[in-house]
C-alpha cells in the first residue's frame, strides 16, 4: 500500500516531467519542419532519441536525464538553424499581396520521360538519359547559356592571346609545349560541345520558344556563323606530323569563333548594373589586344630581317640583357605602346618595308586614339548624365531666384530640399526612365518597390487586381521640406496622398496644436476628391496637415482615381462606405442629403467634357474647311486651263479663216470642255466623298 501510494504521489511529477519534455520535443519538431535542410535524417534521429520515454524512470538522477536530453536537442536545433542560414539560402515565402497582383505562377508541362526506375543492372539508364538528350533544348534567356558563353569566351580569348604570342615567340612555344598541348586541346573540346549547344540552341517563333531540333538544326545550318564554327574546328594541327609540334601557325583557324565572345560581352553589358564601367573595361581589353598582337608582329618582323641587323629591329637576342623571353616581350610590347598611341621617341625605320610597317601603325594608332577619347569621352557623359541634368536644374532655379530677388531663407530651403533629393537617390524622374516599358511590367516595379508601402494602404488591399495596376501606374512621388503644408482646411481637394516615409502631423488652425500623426502607409485627402453624398465639407479640406520633417508621398489625382474607378463599381463602393465611416465619426455627413458620390458629375466636370467635345468639334470643322478651300482651288485652276485650250482654239481657227472648219473645231472644242468638266467634277466627288 505505501508503495502503491508511493506510486501515486509520484505521478503526477511523472506527468509533468513528461508534458514539459513533450512540448519541448514538439516545439523542436516544429522548428525542424519550417526549415528544411540536408540534415534533416539527423535531426529526426535526434527527435526520436528525445522522444523516448523511458519507463519506471522515478528517480531524480531519470529527471536530469530527460532534462538534459532535452536542452541537448534543444542545442542542436539551435546550430542546425544557424547553420541553415548561413550555407543556405532561404527559400522566400510569397506575399500573398504580390500573389494577387501577378495570379498563378506558371507552371511547366510535365516531362514526357518515363519515371521508371532502373534495375539492379541499370539497363534503363541508357534509354532515360537518351530521352532527356531528346529533349534537351538551350533557351538563349537561361542563365545556363549565360554561363556557357563564359566557358567559350575563355576559350576564344585564349588562343586569340595565346596562339600568336607562341607563333612568334620560340621560347615561349618550345619551354611549355606540353602545357600548351593540354590546353589547346581542352579549348578544341570546348569548341565542339560548343557547336553541339548551338544545334541546341532554341529560338523564338510568334513569342515561344522552338524546340524542334530539324528547325534548330536547319536554323544554324544556313547561318554564315556555322561556316566558321566548322572551319574553326578543322583539324588542321594534324600537320604536325609533318611540321612537327612547335608550329601553332597552323591553329590560326581556331581565331574564327570570335563572335561568340563578342556575344558574351553583349550580353554581359545588357546584365550587368554598372555597364559603363563595362564599356571600360572591354575597350581596354580590346586595346591591350591590338597592342599585344602589334609587339608579337615587330618580333616577327625583326626575327625575319635579322635581329639587330639595324637600330630598328630588335636588339641582337645573343645579347644577355636581350636573350630572356621575359625581356624580350616586354621591349615589343613598350615598343607597339609608343608607337600606337604616336608618342614615337624610337628608332626610325632603315628599309622600306619597316616604313610600311610603321606607316600602317602610325594610322591605326590614330583611329585608336580617335576611339579612345570618344569612347572614354561618352561614357564618362553616360556617367555623370543623371549629375549634369540635376545641376543643371538647380542652376537654373538659382538664376531665376537671384533675377526675382527671392528672399534667402526660401532659397537657402529650395536649396536644402534639392540637397535632400540628391542625397537620397530621389532626383530620378521614375515615370521618365520607366515610360519605354508595357504597363504591366511598370505597375510590377512600382508594387516590387514600394511593396512595404502599399501593404499599409488599405483601399489597395482589398480592391481587384486589374484597379491596382491602374492606380499604382497613376502614383506621382512628392516630397516636402520640414514645415511644409501638404494641405490646409477648406482648400479645394483636387488629389489623395499615400504617405511612403516621413511622418505628417495633423494640426488645428494656428499650426501648434498637433491632434494626431501620421505615418507610412496612411493615406489621406481621399475625402474631398470622392465627393461623398451629404457631406457638409463638399469637395474643401477637412484639416490641416503639415510634414514634421522631409516626407516622400505619393499623390493621385482626382481625374485619375475617377478614370481608375470607373469600370470597377465595387472599389468604387469601398471607396464611397469609407469615407462615409471618416465623416460621420466627425460629424460632417448629412444623412438626408441625395446628391453627390462617385457617379456623379459636378458643373466643373460637365463644363469640361463640353470644352473637350467642342475642341473636337472645332478640329474636323478646320479639318473640312481645308478640304474644301484646296478642292475649290484645284477647281479654279482646271477651269483657267481649259479657257486657255479655247482660246487658243478659237486663234487657230480665225487664222485659218475656214467657216466650216470653224463650226466643227468650235463644236469639238465645246464636246472637249463638257467632257474634262464631267471628268473633273466625277473625280472630285469620288475624292470628297469619304471626307464628307
Amino acid at each position: 500500500m505505501t508503495g502503491q501510494a508511493a506510486e501515486r504521489d509520484l505521478s503526477p511529477h511523472r506527468l509533468s516531467v513528461k508534458t514539459t519534455l513533450e512540448e519541448e520535443i514538439e516545439r523542436a519538431e516544429s522548428i525542424l519542419s519550417r526549415v528544411p535542410s540536408v540534415c534533416d535524417d539527423t535531426s529526426s534521429e535526434l527527435q526520436r532519441v528525445a522522444a523516448l520515454d523511458p519507463q519506471g524512470a522515478t528517480s531524480r538522477n531519470s529527471f536530469r536525464r530527460r532534462g538534459a536530453i532535452s536542452r541537448l536537442v534543444n542545442l542542436v536545433v539551435t546550430l542546425r538553424e544557424w547553420a541553415h542560414r548561413s550555407l543556405l539560402e532561404e527559400e522566400e515565402r510569397p506575399d500573398s499581396f504580390l500573389e494577387r497582383f501577378r495570379g498563378p505562377e506558371l507552371r511547366a508541362a510535365p516531362s514526357r520521360i518515363s519515371n521508371t526506375q532502373p534495375d539492379a543492372n541499370g539497363n534503363n539508364t541508357k534509354g532515360i538519359l537518351r530521352k532527356k538528350w531528346g529533349l534537351f533544348v538551350v533557351s538563349p534567356s537561361d542563365d545556363t547559356y549565360y554561363r556557357w558563353l563564359f566557358v567559350i569566351a575563355i576559350a576564344v580569348l585564349y588562343n586569340w592571346i595565346l596562339v600568336v604570342a607562341r607563333a612568334c615567340f620560340d621560347k615561349l612555344q618550345v619551354g611549355n609545349y606540353i602545357c600548351w598541348l593540354v590546353l589547346d586541346y581542352l579549348s578544341d573540346l570546348v569548341y565542339i560541345m560548343d557547336t553541339c549547344v548551338r544545334l541546341r540552341t532554341g529560338f523564338l517563333e510568334q513569342g515561344l520558344l522552338v524546340k524542334d531540333h530539324v528547325k534548330l538544326r536547319d536554323s544554324y545550318v544556313r547561318t554564315f556563323q556555322f561556316k566558321l564554327d566548322v572551319v574553326s574546328i578543322l583539324p588542321t594541327d594534324l600537320a604536325y606530323i609533318s611540321t612537327g609540334i612547335h608550329t601553332p601557325q597552323l591553329r590560326f583557324n581556331r581565331l574564327l569563333r570570335f563572335p561568340r565572345m563578342f556575344e558574351f560581352f553583349d550580353r554581359t553589358e545588357t546584365r550587368t548594373n554598372y555597364p559603363n564601367i563595362f564599356r571600360i573595361c572591354n575597350l581596354v581589353l580590346y586595346i591591350l589586344v591590338i597592342i599585344h598582337w602589334n609587339a608579337c608582329i615587330y618580333f616577327a618582323i625583326s626575327k625575319s630581317l635579322g635581329f639587330g641587323s639595324d637600330t630598328w629591329v630588335y636588339p641582337n637576342i645573343s645579347n644577355p640583357e636581350y636573350g630572356s623571353l621575359t625581356r624580350g616581350y616586354v621591349y615589343c610590347l613598350y615598343w607597339s605602346t609608343l608607337t600606337l598611341t604616336t608618342i614615337g621617341e624610337m628608332p626610325a625605320p632603315v628599309r622600306d618595308e619597316e616604313y610600311l610597317f610603321v606607316v600602317f601603325d602610325f594610322l591605326v594608332g590614330v583611329l585608336i586614339f580617335a576611339t579612345i577619347v570618344g569612347n572614354v569621352g561618352s561614357m564618362i557623359a553616360n556617367m555623370n548624365a543623371t549629375r549634369a541634368e540635376f545641376q543643371a536644374r538647380i542652376d537654373a532655379i538659382k538664376h531665376y531666384m537671384h533675377f526675382r530677388r527671392v528672399s534667402k531663407e526660401l532659397e537657402a530651403r529650395v536649396i536644402k530640399w534639392f540637397d535632400y533629393l540628391w542625397i537620397n537617390k530621389k532626383a530620378v524622374d521614375e515615370q521618365e526612365v520607366l515610360k519605354n516599358l508595357p504597363n504591366k511590367l511598370r505597375a510590377e516595379i512600382a508594387i516590387n518597390v514600394h511593396l512595404e508601402t502599399l501593404k499599409k494602404v488599405r483601399i489597395f488591399q482589398d480592391c481587384e487586381a486589374g484597379l491596382l495596376v491602374e492606380l499604382v501606374l497613376k502614383l506621382r512621388p512628392q516630397v516636402y521640406s520640414p514645415g511644409d503644408y501638404i494641405c490646409r482646411k477648406g482648400d479645394i481637394g483636387k488629389e489623395m496622398y499615400i504617405i511612403k516615409e516621413g511622418k505628417l502631423a495633423v494640426v488645428a488652425d494656428d499650426g501648434v496644436t498637433q491632434y494626431a500623426l501620421l505615418t507610412a502607409g496612411s493615406c489621406f485627402g481621399e475625402i474631398s476628391i470622392l465627393n461623398i453624398k451629404g457631406s457638409k465639407m463638399g469637395n474643401r479640406r477637412t484639416a490641416n496637415i503639415r510634414s514634421i520633417g522631409y516626407s516622400d508621398l505619393f499623390c493621385l489625382s482626382k481625374d485619375d482615381l475617377m478614370e481608375a474607378v470607373t469600370e470597377y463599381p465595387d472599389a468604387k463602393k469601398v471607396l464611397e462606405e469609407r469615407g462615409r465611416e471618416i465623416l460621420m465619426k466627425e460629424g460632417l455627413l448629412d444623412e438626408n442629403a441625395e446628391s453627390g458620390g462617385l457617379g456623379k458629375e459636378d458643373t466643373d466636370e460637365k463644363v469640361e467634357r463640353l470644352e473637350s467635345s467642342l475642341d473636337t468639334l472645332q478640329t474636323r470643322f478646320a479639318r473640312l474647311l481645308s478640304e474644301y478651300t484646296a478642292t475649290q482651288q484645284r477647281l479654279k485652276q482646271r477651269i483657267t486651263l481649259l479657257e486657255r485650250q479655247v482660246n487658243h482654239t478659237c486663234s487657230a481657227v480665225l487664222a485659218d479663216g475656214d467657216t466650216d472648219t470653224d463650226a466643227e473645231a468650235m463644236a469639238g472644242t465645246e464636246a472637249s470642255l463638257v467632257a474634262n468638266a464631267e471628268e473633273f467634277a466625277h473625280g472630285n466627288n469620288v475624292q470628297t466623298e469619304p471626307n464628307v
